[in-house]
């Protein structure tokens, strides 16, 4: 997977803290992912394959519990890792040309949450990667690598300086941009085709800005209830990625 350069630090420390059993696993079994230390009970490093040149220390729950956010779920581990390095998002159109797998672009999805459930999504369906604006988007941090249950490490991110930019590039690729809002006329189904799609998927609440949608190909919405406003963008993405795949 090429990458470039370096993302910035997010903690104090420098570095972010990844906590629970797949998040740590599957970051220890990432060769691209520099862990830098590991806390770890007794109990749950039995189980583990532990590469000899990781620090490791040895601690109770109630120690771990100290290095988490309130209540996260550390399941007797926690890792201190370097971000991933940069993907240019030229490399990342390179390595999907001639498939059919899908991507998925954000605009402004600001909660970890839901980015990280949408990374688990984005590799149950097979998609290409995500791209996300450089700013307001969330860093790589132990709450996004929890919500993605491992997928974070196995899911192209891509991080942009200019969106309206970045989609021109992706159409140049081949990719249909469809957008996803409640207000359009027209389903999804009805407006990806069969050309590779790129979907895209606005901020909670505010949806997608104007000049992103501007920058689509068509517009199109999920065919939900009148019941129900809207849906969580994680779970319209998991709901659009279906709706891709079963074309």
């Amino acid at each position: 997977m090429a990458r470039r350069g370096h993302r910035p630090s997010q903690a104090p420390a420098g570095r972010p803290r990844f906590w629970g059993r797949h998040a740590v696993t599957a970051a220890l079994a990432n060769p691209e992912r520099v862990v830098r230390k590991l806390w770890v009970t007794r109990e749950a490093a039995a189980s583990l394959d532990i590469p000899p040149v990781i620090p490791i220390v040895y601690a109770d729950v109630t120690d771990l519990a100290r290095l988490v956010p309130g209540d996260a779920p550390h399941q007797g581990l926690v890792a201190e890792v370097d971000p991933l390095e940069d993907i240019w998002l030229g490399d990342l159109l390179q390595q999907g040309e001639g498939d059919q797998r899908p991507l998925l672009v954000l605009d402004q999805v600001t909660d970890p949450h839901n980015v990280g459930a949408i990374m688990r999504s984005a590799a149950a369906f097979d998609a290409l990667g995500i791209v996300t604006p450089d700013r307001h988007a969330p860093p790589e941090s132990g709450t996004i690598a929890r919500a993605a249950s491992g997928a974070l490490e196995i899911v192209p991110w891509v991080r942009v300086v200019n969106l309206a930019r970045a989609l021109e590039e992706i159409a140049e690729a081949g990719f249909w941009r469809v957008g996803l809002t409640g207000e359009a006329t027209q389903t999804l189904t009805q407006a990806m085709g069969t050309q590779r799609v790129a979907l895209v998927l606005g901020a909670e609440g505010e949806g997608m800005r104007q000049n992103t949608a501007s920058h689509c190909d068509e517009l199109a919405r999920l065919p939900i209830s009148h019941k129900v406003e809207s849906l969580n963008v994680s779970n319209a993405a998991a709901i659009a990625l279906y709706a891709v795949a079963s074309r």
